[in-house]
């Protein structure tokens, strides 16, 4: 099993990027952080990341799915992973929860993501959503904080730099052919 992540800014395409790998036979699986922002929303909750448990919900997320698409595809790509979460933190703010530490415990014993993570680059904007209301210049922030995350925990970035969806597309299926061959 070889699973991949997809890391970058807000907004970067992403999950543009993973949609495209579903359809071409990749297993792929979903950000966390926007599934918890959209159910604190669902219930009446206007700014779910204000909430002390966000990030232990986050990580809780994190894990079930990763476990739980275990025996899926030989190859799978996830958006975000226990370290954007790290992040997250850190841009946040915020000390570590236990649960945060102990996943990344997890994940570094068990060698559960390949050590090559995929940097999609910001695309010089970022649109806000419901769940995303970060101004273009504090993405970039959190950018570096992200790449400064991932090289802290011993992960190799490889950058996918801004582009149109299938040029970024070609560039993860040629590194994936590449990096499993």
């Amino acid at each position: 099993m070889k699973r991949y992540i997809l890391t970058g800014t807000p907004g970067a395409g992403k999950t543009s990027i993973l949609r495209v790998l579903g359809t071409q036979g990749y297993g792929v699986v979903d950000e966390a952080a926007t599934a918890v922002i959209a159910l604190g929303q669902a219930r009446g909750e206007a700014e779910p990341w204000s909430r002390p448990s966000f990030v232990d919900d986050i990580v809780a997320l994190q894990r079930q799915r990763q476990t739980r698409t275990s025996g899926a595809a030989n190859i799978q790509v996830y958006d975000r992973s226990p370290i954007c979460t790290h992040a997250l933190s850190t841009y946040l703010e915020r000390p570590v929860p236990a649960s945060l530490s102990a996943e990344i415990d997890r994940i570094t014993r068990g060698g559960i993501y390949e050590r090559q993570v995929f940097f999609v680059r910001n695309l010089g904007f970022c649109e806000p959503t419901a769940a995303r209301r970060i101004s273009f210049e504090d993405s970039l922030e959190f950018e570096r904080v992200h790449e400064e995350s991932y090289r802290a925990f011993g992960y190799e970035l490889v950058d996918i730099p801004a582009g149109n969806l299938t040029d970024r597309v070609a560039m993860i299926r040629e590194s994936i052919s590449r990096l499993t061959a």
